[in-house]
């Protein structure tokens, strides 16, 4: 049997985001997935290893190295690999562009998540991190808040520019100097960043906002101080993957700041409806935290999109 390799090229420009959030909301009607995680470190680099099996859908095995220097050498600083099983016999099925995978898992999550918990009159995003997941998520949040308004927030403010003016052909999207006031007129704020001390104040957030934190994926990272914790709602794609292996909720978990019971949903609880927004002022928070089922849940609808064309 011939396994087929499905490249970034050829199915990029087919898939559509509205079709991998339903993937993602048809995928946790099933059975909870098995999954299992691993780390390994050199220095500032990571290894990140991750597999996922639910049962009715399949199984998925993806690696990546994150190599931040790489960016230095024009290099991409995260590569990996995603294997894709059969569900019923265990078979290779395909071999999936890592790139395409991550990139359709990563925003379709985050996606979602502000489906279900963001106002849905929010017109003012805010941007915070300027590299390849920032510019996913532009495209992510028009389909789904079409009058939305953009801005986007860097360290290196150059970065920032450089990325709206590349998006502003389709989008109505400028770059901000001033962090602080760009969160206190933003409906949703979405960071995407390598930081590992909090770039967000939970002072500045304004009732009725919606934080969506992604870039965080170690032990020792986060974006976002105490106070904003202790102010929002806390959502998580999933309690498994977040709770205990990511540093957002882990620190101020272990200093008492906030307690695992803030955490009041993940998307296993979507059909007891207690994964969603309760009035118009309140803040709420998810943490994106990625795991492998949600890559299984995007590549299996790659799998079937590529047959189908």
């Amino acid at each position: 049997m011939t396994v087929p390799f499905i490249g970034f090229d050829e199915m990029d420009k087919i898939l559509k985001w509205g079709d991998v959030t339903q993937a993602m909301l048809a995928g946790h009607r099933l059975p909870k997935a098995s999954l299992s995680d691993g780390l390994a470190y050199r220095g500032d680099d990571t290894l990140l290893s991750r597999s996922a099996w639910i049962d009715g859908l399949g199984v998925l095995v993806k690696s990546a190295t994150i190599v931040p220097a790489n960016t230095a050498k024009d290099i991409p600083m995260v590569n990996g690999g995603v294997m894709l099983f059969d569900d019923e016999t265990g078979q290779l099925e395909a071999l999936v562009d890592f790139h395409l995978v991550t990139k359709w898992k990563t925003a379709g999550d985050s996606l979602l998540g502000a489906k279900l918990l963001a106002r849905p009159d929010s017109k003012d995003i805010l941007i915070v991190g300027a590299g390849t997941v920032s510019r996913n998520m532009v495209s992510a949040y028009a389909s789904v808040f079409p009058d939305a308004r953009f801005t986007v927030w860097n360290r290196s403010p150059e970065n920032a520019r450089n990325m709206a003016a590349e998006l502003s052909d389709s989008f109505e999207i400028s770059q901000v100097d001033d962090l602080e006031a760009a969160v206190k007129c933003a409906d949703i704020i979405t960071c995407a960043t390598m930081s590992s001390t909090p770039v967000i104040d939970g002072a500045w957030l304004q009732e009725g906002q919606h934080l969506n934190l992604i870039g965080a994926y170690r032990p020792d990272m986060r974006e976002v101080n105490d106070l904003a914790l202790q102010r929002a709602r806390i959502f998580v794609d999933s309690r498994e993957t977040t709770i205990n292996h990511i540093g957002e909720l882990m620190l101020p978990i272990a200093s008492g700041a906030i307690s695992k019971s803030d955490v009041i949903a993940d998307y296993y609880d979507i059909a007891t409806g207690t994964f969603s927004r309760t009035n118009d002022a309140e803040i709420t928070v998810f943490k994106n935290g990625g795991g492998a089922h949600l890559d299984l849940m995007t590549a299996k609808l790659i799998l079937q999109k590529w047959r189908e064309t």
